[in-house]
């Protein structure tokens, strides 16, 4: 086993003063005379944001959303230089876009040890995301030949510039650095290679985490997933010298027999080649990315025992590597599903499906009121939707409920349907299902209708594909860097919140 990397995190804190910063970060929007205007004055005073204000206006500052200006402070100030960062129109400022602003500003203070901020005057729990994820990076596996040299690391300690650091205040940091905690979590086991992020060594530092939380742990080895009858995890993981593993974590926060219940499922491929029906070479790399739903789910099962919600949530983390080998899987196999179903396995790149199959049934045994599965599932989700946007699928009332939900914390998936004629499209004529449909058609949907087969009677169930949202493979942009972007875990803990206050 490897030892979990230990990232450098950022420290956030309230602060009415500016003695410790290095650098201001202010908040501008776009005035009606295309001059920038001020956030923070109470912080500031009205004299030093008027001069703040003319100084930008003299280099050309607009305003304009995630627009970056540095100009030199006013004397008065203990800080050397002032970062105005742009959020638009007043009227048009949202939490995402404070959120991608922060993002933006720490992303540009990279090698300056520490920074104060006013950009929680718009909305403060949203500020501290951004510049805690923002400040975001991964050089585990970095030497010493290129990792960052001293002074030229992350952001290191944010203040954010409060007139009165009440109660209510010092809640809500210290919950948005919780939350953005668990995505910066989830970001890291996506981030690690699969040379050191294999099926046990997943499940090893999930254990972990989940024990440090005081959460009850669970681990079946392959030993135990063929006797179980987890076929789908088994069948998929038998082609790697690397075997599958089942994790459960659970947490015990409900008060009383009528304390919702909330299972959680996540794919966790630490490596897809696809099998025997193997991917391409171009861009292979990328499926490094292939657990980012298990990682999601790890780090939000662990927040909510953090965040003391009053609910139960139990999570079930299938976790296989799918490789090609004298041992994989075939085309044309039949393999039985966890709880009876027989598959023929028509396509072994389709592998997703298989074990969150299984986890799905396992799930529902333990009689939740509502089932959250995540997984980067299929290409489908990003002809369908581009690389930022989540397909949410299932029960309606419940799909349209986590929708509404993450696009209003700016993770933005987007309820998708799961009409009726696709399920004859799964037929198979040696079993009881195929885990492809015959035609190249809505394959997002045709995924999701596999799912729903295994889903429990009386279950509102979820089913978000994050094929491309879970990893950047562009430029940074807002608060998010290249690599694993920790999607969807904003969405399932404001979904957990919205069921626990509810």
């Amino acid at each position: 086993m490897t030892s979990s990397p230990q990232q450098p995190r950022p420290e956030l804190s309230l602060s009415a003063s500016l003695d410790e910063a290095k650098v201001l970060i202010v908040g501008i929007t776009a005035g009606a005379d295309s001059t920038p205007e001020l956030s923070g004055d109470a912080v500031l005073g009205a004299d030093v944001a008027a001069e703040i204000v003319a100084r930008l206006a003299a280099v050309g500052a607009k305003g304009k959303a995630e627009e970056l200006t540095r100009i030199p402070a006013p004397d008065s100030l203990p800080v050397s230089s002032v970062l105005a960062v742009g959020l638009g129109k007043a009227d048009d400022v949202t939490p995402e876009q404070v959120r991608k602003a922060a993002g933006v500003a720490s992303r540009a203070l990279s090698g300056v040890e520490s920074a104060a901020s006013t950009l929680g005057a718009f909305d403060l729990g949203a500020a501290v995301e951004g510049h805690y994820l923002g400040a975001y990076t991964f050089t585990a596996y970095k030497s010493a030949k290129s990792a960052p040299k001293p002074g030229e690391g992350p952001l290191a300690k944010i203040a954010l510039l409060v007139a009165d650091a009440d109660k209510e205040a010092a809640t809500t940091l210290a919950r948005s650095a919780a939350i953005a905690e668990a995505v910066a979590t989830a970001r890291d086991f996506v981030n690690t290679p699969p040379s050191h992020l294999y099926p046990a060594e997943f499940a090893q530092r999930a254990a972990d985490l989940g024990l440090a939380a005081g959460l009850a742990v669970e681990v079946l080895d392959e030993k135990a997933l063929e006797a179980g009858g987890y076929g789908g995890i088994f069948g998929v993981g038998k082609g790697s010298s690397r075997p599958p593993r089942l994790v459960r974590l659970s947490y015990s926060g409900g008060v009383g027999e009528k304390a919702p219940k909330v299972a959680l499922v996540g794919k966790g491929v630490t490596f897809d080649t696809g099998g025997i029906s193997i991917k391409p070479a171009a861009g292979m790399e990328n499926m490094t990315s292939d657990m980012g739903g298990a990682a999601a789910v790890v780090a939000t099962v662990v927040l909510a025992a953090k965040l003391r919600l009053p609910i139960d949530v139990i999570a079930t983390v299938p976790m296989a590597e799918n490789m090609p080998s004298s041992t994989a899987q075939r085309p044309g196999d039949v393999i039985t599903q966890y709880g009876g179903t027989t598959v023929e396995v028509i396509n072994t790149d389709a592998e997703g499906r298989l074990i969150l199959a299984d986890a799905i049934v396992r799930a529902c045994e333990d009689e939740p009121d509502y089932l959250i599965e995540t997984a980067t599932l299929t290409g489908a989700q990003l002809v369908a939707l581009g690389n930022r946007t989540p397909g949410v699928m299932g029960s309606e009332e419940f799909r349209d409920r986590l929708a509404r939900i993450s696009q209003e914390v700016g993770e933005n998936a987007w309820p998708m349907p799961l009409p009726a004629e696709l399920r004859k499209d799964l037929d198979s004529k040696v079993a009881d299902l195929a885990n492809v449909s015959n035609n190249r058609f809505a394959g997002m949907l045709v995924a999701g209708t596999y799912l729903k087969e295994f889903v429990a009677d009386g279950v509102q169930w979820v089913h978000i594909d994050i094929a491309g949202p879970a990893y950047n493979t562009s430029g940074p942009f807002g608060y998010i860097g290249k690599g694993g972007t920790g999607v969807p875990v904003r969405t399932i803990i404001s979904v957990l919140e919205d069921i626990a206050h509810s």
